[in-house]
């Protein structure tokens, strides 16, 4: 079975910001190359300054590359930025819509702007999707949060995009409505859309994504299916409940941190290529200690992202 062509394709992307006073200017983007698959739903990662949102800002149009090729479903953003353009929707941080429209006008509108014909406007089926029907005709600033929020997947999907991009969409929600936004994201990619997420919530991206990327310093450092990219991650936690006190830690070569959280309680950090948890028991043991309880911790998305982003220099 062939593979279908990628969702996006990004190759060696640049941007170089003018500068402002002495020197070259920002480098945002230092030759980044990936591919968002189809059908997915694609993590986009960084520490705040890393290029994510110059690269999104990109495929919307709204920042010109310096050089680099980019293509969304097929279409590359300057030979062909009308379908390009027809096949993306952004849904940005902030709130971006006239708070005196109702949310069917503000629907409507951008529908307008898209040169949706009146006949094939989706506006009363989208808001029903995203839980809004009975919000038809109220005002858009009387709106609470969370509908704001998801009126802006809705505005970002009135001209049927096969690709959705979330920018940062749950920063500074509280924890049902995140819960919420993320089972209306999933339905959507259920029913085929292609979903590019920037979070600074690392479990949610782990929970949520299929695939990956992480940028550094407009720098790619990584790009593996998520299950992949947590396995990187070398360190494992195993913390044991001893039969007595111990005066200081337990000491090994392989101990990448040691401490005695308790007072009968140990937490040892190990490197996992070099020893397994069995092991760590007999060093311990060793000691004449007796090991009443053990309990481990595998690394996740946030270790593997702090230990990848440590490595990279500025």
């Amino acid at each position: 079975m062939d593979t279908p062509p990628p969702a996006i394709r990004i190759k060696d992307l640049v941007k170089r910001y003018a500068p402002t006073g002495k020197g070259e200017g920002k480098l945002a983007l230092g030759g980044v190359s990936f591919d968002v698959p189809q059908g997915q739903i694609f993590g986009l990662l960084g520490p705040n300054g890393a290029g994510k949102s110059t690269l999104i800002n990109i495929l919307a149009g709204l920042v010109m590359k310096t050089s680099g090729t980019a293509e969304i479903w097929g279409f590359d953003i300057d030979r062909d930025m009308r379908n390009a353009k027809a096949s993306i929707g952004i849904v940005p941080q902030e709130i971006v819509f006239d708070p005196f429209f109702t949310p069917y006008e503000v629907l409507e509108n951008q529908a307008g702007l898209y040169g949706v014909p009146k006949a094939l406007r989706r506006s009363e089926a989208l808001l029903r999707e995203v839980h809004l029907a009975d919000k038809r005709d109220a005002y858009s600033r009387t709106l609470s949060g969370g509908m704001k929020r998801r009126l802006l997947i809705a505005k970002a999907m009135v001209h049927s995009p096969p690709i959705l991009v979330l920018d940062e969409p749950t920063a500074g929600v509280d924890v049902e409505l995140r819960r919420q936004l993320w089972e209306l994201v999933t339905e959507l990619n259920d029913e085929g859309v292609t979903v590019v997420l920037t979070t600074h919530y690392l479990e949610e991206a782990e929970e949520l994504c299929d695939r990956i990327a992480i940028i550094n310093h407009g720098q790619l450092i990584a790009d593996k299916p998520t299950r992949e990219l947590v396995d990187m991650a070398r360190e494992k936690i195993v913390v044991l409940t001893l039969d007595r006190e111990l005066e200081q830690a337990p000491q090994h070569q392989a101990f990448l941190k040691s401490r005695i959280s308790n007072e009968r309680e140990v937490e040892i950090t190990y490197d996992k290529d070099r020893m397994n948890a069995g092991e760590v028991l007999a060093v311990v043991q060793g000691l004449g200690c007796g090991i009443v309880d053990v309990s481990t911790r595998e690394a996740d998305l946030e270790d593997v992202f702090v230990e990848l982003t440590a490595k990279q220099p500025a």
